[in-house]
């Protein structure tokens, strides 16, 4: 179908690499540079399949557990967290663990510790399987039912007697998790709020962004792994708010050119964990295909910075690191 508009895209911000992202990625990279291939990262250090080959050509190893890793050996923790059995089983193997832990989801952690010993009941709203999810389920496994979606709210059983608290994963659609709690309270008046949101700055301005786009855009293009939560809710969203279609991919080479049909204006956003030579890559096959006339349409501006791990604040040296702080320009 020929398209009688000009052709333009919208390109959403915030997107791409959050705080916490910066943050872990630079772990696994300064440990490479301290200690020298190989180091070994539980897990994938962050939901990016670009990213782990990267960091992987670079001499790091990703296991699935600690058990997985030679004695004495340098081990990284995910930006996702871990249980304490976890860190036990690092101890027990006599590993150097560096814990790249957003500080966000360590703040979820220890919030479940703390209401499990004012023996709250805890109902956490996220999902099955996901790393976060099983780390936060750790600190406080008898204390902690998993609640994956609204429906599940409708029917979930709780003690009658005990204080009742919801906590969440940080990723999740605000929007979907909101109706869990609606939910989840009509049946339980008594549930208490968590102290501060759970869901991340960085996931929220992402879904505000992709809101703001998606009612303007007849296709809308998110960068970013399938594994990688906040990547597939940024669809998700663009679909509830008026996309006529969208898609997620990990590189540009996956756009199908059956997509463009009758299309004027195209929406590109990035998941959290997705870096900008990605989207980069997106916009220059976007112009190779008439897309040239590029719009940013910002939401928030983001300037959180986390520091590192204690064990890479400084280089060899003994000098503070540049990049102790974070360090890489973020959209």
């Amino acid at each position: 179908m020929p398209v009688d508009r000009p052709r333009s895209v919208l390109l959403a911000a915030p997107r791409g690499y959050c705080a916490g992202v910066d943050r872990a990625v630079i772990a696994v990279e300064k440990a490479l540079e301290q200690y020298g291939a190989p180091v070994y990262v539980r897990k994938q250090i962050v939901h990016n399949v670009h990213v782990v080959s990267e960091l992987e050509k670079a001499g790091a190893i990703f296991v699935d557990e600690v058990e997985e890793v030679p004695h004495g050996s340098h081990i990284v923790f995910s930006a996702h967290g871990v249980s304490p059995a976890v860190v036990q089983g690092a101890a027990d193997r006599d590993l150097a663990a560096i814990d790249a832990t957003c500080p966000l989801v360590t703040k979820v952690h220890r919030e479940a510790v703390r209401f499990a010993k004012q023996e709250y009941r805890i109902l956490l709203i996220g999902h099955e399987g996901h790393e976060e999810v099983e780390g936060t389920m750790g600190h406080a496994p008898d204390r902690t039912i998993l609640i994956g979606t609204p429906e599940e709210a409708d029917t979930v059983e709780v003690p009658a007697d005990e204080p009742l608290i919801w906590l969440s994963q940080t990723t999740l659609s605000v929007d979907e998790t909101m109706e869990t709690v609606r939910r989840l309270r009509a049946r339980f008046p008594h549930l208490q709020d968590p102290p501060s949101d759970d869901i991340c700055y960085a996931t929220q301005n992402r879904q505000v962004a992709i809101k703001k786009v998606a009612p303007d855009a007849d296709l809308v293009i998110v960068v970013g792994s399938a594994n990688s939560s906040n990547s597939v809710r940024l669809v998700e969203v663009a679909l509830e708010y008026g996309a006529k279609a969208a898609y997620r991919i990990d590189y540009a080479s996956e756009i199908e050119q059956a997509w463009f049909e009758g299309v004027a204006t195209v929406g590109v956003s990035s998941g959290a964990s997705v870096p900008e030579v990605l989207v980069e890559q997106v916009l220059a096959d976007l112009a190779d295909a008439g897309f040239a006339d590029v719009t940013i349409v910002k939401t928030a501006e983001e300037d959180l910075m986390f520091s590192l791990p204690k064990e890479l604040r400084t280089d060899k040296s003994g000098k503070q690191d540049e990049r102790a702080l974070g360090g890489r320009t973020r959209t």
